[in-house]
């Protein structure tokens, strides 16, 4: 078994290159009827899984399934020609069908009913998505058998240095040698490594918007590295799906506020890739405003081109990167990306412009928010 390039949401009936990079995607709708059963020690898997029209069907687990994160693994995946759920977990929500949770997917197929991390039968598994709280993959991702197959959709094995996680997320790190495997999951910019790793850590939200654009002009010296400023918006969504007062209606609506200003935990993470990218290290400038939208994001860059370096040089660099990548599209000279565009897709649109200041580019990046995955496994 191996991990390939090819993510689960290439099954959206609007991925293709074909389409219309300025209009509005339409997102697949599951139209196969639910059937409900629980996998867990006390309940055999169904024989149905190994073959679906004599292809191969992966069985896969969704751990913490009743979270927004997990929701969204679980439509994809039902579209997907060789992935089969056949174990869902959610510790506050055992016992209940998925339908129960999350009645919008009804017609989702043959998902079973959510149970206990603790009930699972991992001889019955051959990888796992984890869509956890962070801090609370590291110890149930170190006990799972060695031949499954890891996505991780937290933060807990993203930042190589244990020691800058341990600044950024406020404890130490449980499961240091598991973190020395994992493989950073932003398939576009890694694609050789996610393939051949056993753990992969699924690139965050805002990292995923800062580093498509800038890490090519970084490493081709088309843009300076210091005084990188990046502005930045997203939906609610990202913040997950518990109950917190200022994630209320009545707090979010008709407004907008930053938050984690200088310390958001996205930073050192997305200071890692860049410095990789440039070969020596880079501070940035990043401050997040949380916006009245439950999903997308757009995060503006600011940077200095390199002596002789002008914003087409930008612009076809990009264009290079991302010809033969079907979520990542750099827009024509002019085109500002809208969230709203790649509303409900994978997609990432990536304009670029000159700024009234000399010297300086201005790149916008927009994307669908942290919900639909930048990196998953074919098994």
């Amino acid at each position: 078994m191996a991990f390939a390039s090819t993510k689960l949401t290439a099954l959206h009936t609007s991925s293709s290159k074909a389409c219309n990079p300025s209009g509005p995607i339409r997102s697949t709708r599951l139209v196969r009827p639910v059937k409900c059963r629980a996998t867990s020690a006390s309940t055999k898997p169904q024989p149905s899984v190994g073959q679906a029209n004599g292809t191969h069907k992966s069985r896969i687990a969704v751990l913490g399934a009743s979270g927004y994160t997990g929701e969204e693994v679980i439509r994809l995946m039902a579209l997907h020609p060789t992935f089969a759920a056949t174990v869902l977990t959610g510790e506050s929500q055992a016992g209940k069908s998925f339908s129960d949770v999350y009645p919008h997917l009804r017609t989702a197929t043959d998902v079973p009913t959510l149970v206990k991390i603790a009930d699972v039968r991992w001889d019955e598994v051959d990888a796992a998505f984890c869509c956890l709280p962070h801090a609370t993959t590291q110890e149930t991702l170190a006990q799972l058998p060695k031949h499954i197959k890891i996505v991780d959709l937290s933060a807990d094995f993203r930042l190589r240095n244990v020691d800058t996680y341990a600044e950024w997320y406020g404890g130490e790190h449980k499961a240091k040698e598991l973190q020395k495997e994992a493989v950073y999951g932003l398939t576009e910019l890694h694609r050789d490594q996610v393939k051949s790793a056993r753990l992969v850590a699924n690139p965050g939200c805002y990292p995923t918007s800062v580093q498509l654009p800038l890490v090519p002009l970084l490493k081709a010296g088309l843009i300076q590295t210091e005084d990188i400023i990046i502005d930045a918006k997203s939906g609610v969504s990202g913040a997950g799906r518990s109950a917190k007062q200022n994630l209320l209606y009545t707090e979010i609506a008709e407004g907008i506020n930053s938050y984690g200003v200088t310390k958001h935990r996205h930073m050192p993470e997305i200071e890692q890739g860049l410095s990789e990218a440039a070969g020596s290290d880079v501070l940035i400038s990043f401050t997040p405003h949380l916006m009245p939208m439950t999903r997308g994001m757009q995060s503006t860059c600011y940077v200095k081109m390199a002596d002789g370096v002008d914003v087409q040089q930008l612009r076809q660099r990009l264009e290079e990167q991302y010809a033969d990548e079907t979520f990542v599209h750099v827009l024509p000279a002019g085109q500002i990306p809208h969230t709203r565009h790649v509303r409900g897709s994978n997609f990432t649109y990536i304009s670029v412009f000159p700024d009234r200041l000399p010297g300086r580019a201005i790149i916008i990046a927009a994307k669908a928010g942290f919900l639909l995955l930048r990196s998953t496994a074919w098994i």
